[in-house]
């Protein structure tokens, strides 16, 4: 198959999620939005052309006008480019909020960094959840802790679920900066996947799971309830008790390779 079928069928999958999406109040972000998480996932690449203004339109059910300014927003922010004559092309990601490396056997240090940063950007966006979430959000946010159960109790690995969990409180921020800047950090916001075999038993030994599931669900149940001050609160104490948590594994592995 040619690079040209290839976008192609990246375009067409484009089009077949718009359709999908469900109305919201704000049709340009909302465009916006399911063009960027494209770009963002891969799925759309740099040279790619995006469907005409009347495909796009069709597709979300909105009008040109919709779908021209969620293009001049995605403009704005280097993600796309209009070639006169041509339509508008995937630019690529050039200035955005890009990660310099891919973990592929972290540290206990990366985790600790992430988690620290984690818990500068998500401690307030599950207060804004809190207070902006709909139903549909605490649909999605409870499927993500049932998968999470699910891999629980058949012993499997949890971090795609305990991904969704975040990225779903993020999406009901309604603030696309929050499920943005999760989805361009992908897998290092998890990094505890990519540890050696020699840490990451320890890591996912039962009791830290547990806690954490205890911890998600006091974070949807502040959510549901509508308790800002609350979510931000279990929020809090989920990302810094994991911090805590990786901490004193760092200590005990440092102290037995001391002796």
């Amino acid at each position: 198959m040619g690079t040209e079928d290839i976008s192609k069928r990246r375009t067409a999958s484009l089009l077949n999620s718009l359709g999908s999406q469900e109305p919201r109040t704000n049709l340009v972000t909302s465009m916006a939005e399911a063009i960027r998480r494209k770009i963002y996932d891969g799925q759309l690449q740099p040279g790619d052309r995006l469907p005409t203004e009347s495909e796009l339109g069709q597709s979300a059910r909105v009008s040109r006008t919709v779908v021209r300014e969620a293009v001049v927003v995605l403009k704005a922010e280097g993600l796309v480019e209009t070639r006169q004559g041509a339509g508008a092309f995937v630019k690529g990601l050039a200035g955005q909020l890009v990660m310099p490396y891919r973990i592929e056997g972290a540290t206990l240090e990366d985790i600790l960094q992430m988690l620290e940063l984690r818990l500068a950007v998500e401690v307030e966006a599950a207060a804004l959840a809190a207070r902006r979430r709909t139903d549909a959000d605490l649909l999605e946010m409870a499927s993500a802790l049932e998968d999470f159960a699910a891999a629980r109790k058949q012993q499997n690995d949890a971090t795609d679920a305990d991904l969704r969990f975040h990225m779903a409180l993020a999406e009901a921020t309604h603030n696309p900066r929050f499920s943005q800047f999760l989805r361009t950090l992908g897998d290092l916001a998890l990094p505890r996947k990519h540890l050696p075999e020699s840490i990451r038993g320890e890591a996912y030994l039962g009791n830290q799971i547990d806690l954490a599931a205890q911890e998600h669900k006091a974070i949807f149940e502040a959510v549901q309830t509508q308790d800002a001050a609350y979510a931000s609160t279990a929020m809090r104490v989920h990302l810094g008790g994991s911090r805590s948590r990786y901490a004193a594994l760092r200590r005990a592995s440092d102290a037995v390779e001391a002796k």
